[in-house]
């Protein structure tokens, strides 16, 4: 691990860099930063909070603020009554987002969209929930959204990414997390994009 911080060769990617996401909420002021729209986000241990924050956007998520993999669940009404447990530890909520699943990888300045389709809360977790398996396709964004993922890419310091994305009814693009260990594999062997190719040539190129 030291010696992939210090050598001079091309590392995809550094350990330093991927220290973002181990706390979302400190990423995601790097994503606002960076040009993205971000979900309005409330990180709280008060259930009143929470209460008020569900009255005015109607649906809200909820979600881990570590860089452990949490399921993104609904707050339903079922939730409400448990809520006084959040009084031992705080937890992120976020107001939900209308709209369609986009994870674009970014390899360098090269970036790969495909798009999610699945009526769970969490396509990751669809089959927890009784959802058909999600269905990933290429998808084509512009150079705009391209070269705004890229930089953020580089703006977090890594050659890889996976952008998770969510492009709402009305064409806006809401940046959720950028993944700094992606299974791009995933991606790549269902929606056809060539990935690791990338990767190789990114590496080779060094």
């Amino acid at each position: 691990m030291t010696w992939l911080e210090m050598t001079p060769a091309l590392v995809v990617n550094r350990a330093s860099a991927q220290t973002s996401n181990a706390s979302k909420p400190y990423q995601l002021q790097l994503i606002s930063a960076a040009g993205f729209n971000v979900p309005e986000t409330l990180i709280t241990s008060d259930p009143a909070e929470v209460l008020e924050f569900r009255a005015r956007h109607g649906r809200i998520v909820y979600k881990s603020m570590s860089g452990v993999r949490s399921v993104v669940k609904l707050l339903t009404d079922l939730d409400i009554g448990r809520l006084d447990r959040i009084r031992g530890c705080p937890v992120q909520f976020q107001s939900y987002v209308d709209g369609v699943d986009v994870r674009v990888h970014t390899v360098g300045d090269d970036a790969f969209a495909a798009r999610v389709t699945s009526w769970a809360t969490d396509y990751r977790y669809g089959s927890a929930s009784g959802a058909p398996l999600a269905v990933v396709d290429a998808y084509s964004i512009d150079d705009e959204l391209a070269g705004r993922c890229v930089r953020l890419s580089r703006t977090l310091g890594l050659e890889l990414a996976g952008i998770d994305l969510r492009i709402t009814p009305e064409g806006e693009a809401v940046c959720f997390e950028a993944n700094p260990s992606p299974a791009f594999s995933y991606y790549e062997q269902q929606a056809g994009l060539p990935i690791a190719a990338a990767i190789a040539r990114r590496l080779a190129s060094a």
